[in-house]
């Protein structure tokens, strides 16, 4: 076990959660070429779709088909964050991917969402910067985060390092998520609970709706106009 500790690098550390020197040249180096990619990115303009698509396929090699990121877009590494097809990411968000960020089809994210996998020692004589064999560094580590098929994140969510959203889960607004979230539910507040579970009576008919060009009521609402939806 010592072995292999020694002798692994502190990029493979990093993706394994484990305690990571983060100023290493190899982390260093991955870090940067990602921070210029989506300096890039953030600063094409907003017509050149082809040349934003472009540079986000080299920051995010492991993506789906049909994926649209609003700028300003912030990440760490780029290589840690993996989404399936349809994804939808709007203004301002942050992903910070020091250990893998698994985004399902079809996820939608508002406005100033956050996810944080990064994590320091509790204890203020390992967290801070000092002298350590390989120079003066901190070390630190990361969780992953994994989010399903169809969830919504709405505007200025935080998730937190090491949890799961389940599939078709819907995060309200302003959330900070530090436990896991079970499919098919309505969840929010600091800390972010369940807050019930979506059913039938949330369904909105949204294309006979959209014919109508009614105003999209569920019938939750309908019976409660207070209610979400």
């Amino acid at each position: 076990m010592r072995k292999e500790k020694s002798g692994a690098s502190d990029l493979s550390r990093m993706c394994a959660g484990r305690l990571y020197n983060c100023t290493d040249k190899e982390v260093f180096y991955k870090h940067a070429l990602a921070l210029w990619r989506t300096d890039r990115f953030n600063r094409t303009r907003i017509w050149n779709v082809p040349k934003q698509t472009g540079i986000l396929k080299k920051l995010i090699p492991n993506h789906g088909n049909r994926f649209f990121i609003m700028q300003p877009f912030r990440c760490e590494y780029g290589f840690n964050i993996k989404f399936g097809d349809d994804l939808f990411v709007n203004f301002d968000c942050i992903f910070m991917d020091v250990a893998p960020i698994t985004i399902g089809n079809g996820a939608m994210f508002g406005p100033r969402v956050t996810i944080a996998t990064p994590v320091h020692p509790l204890l203020s004589e390992e967290r801070i910067i000092q002298d350590y064999p390989t120079g003066r560094h901190d070390l630190e580590y990361a969780k992953p985060v994994t989010i399903g098929n169809g969830v919504w994140v709405a505007s200025n969510v935080t998730i937190c390092g090491g949890v799961t959203i389940g599939d078709g889960a819907v995060i309200a607004a302003g959330s900070v998520v530090t436990r896991d979230i079970p499919p098919n539910c309505l969840a929010g507040g600091v800390p972010c609970k369940v807050i019930r579970e979506i059913d039938e009576n949330d369904r909105l008919c949204v294309w006979d709706t959209y014919l109508k060009d009614e105003m999209p009521l569920s019938a939750r609402s309908k019976q409660n106009p207070s209610n979400y939806n």
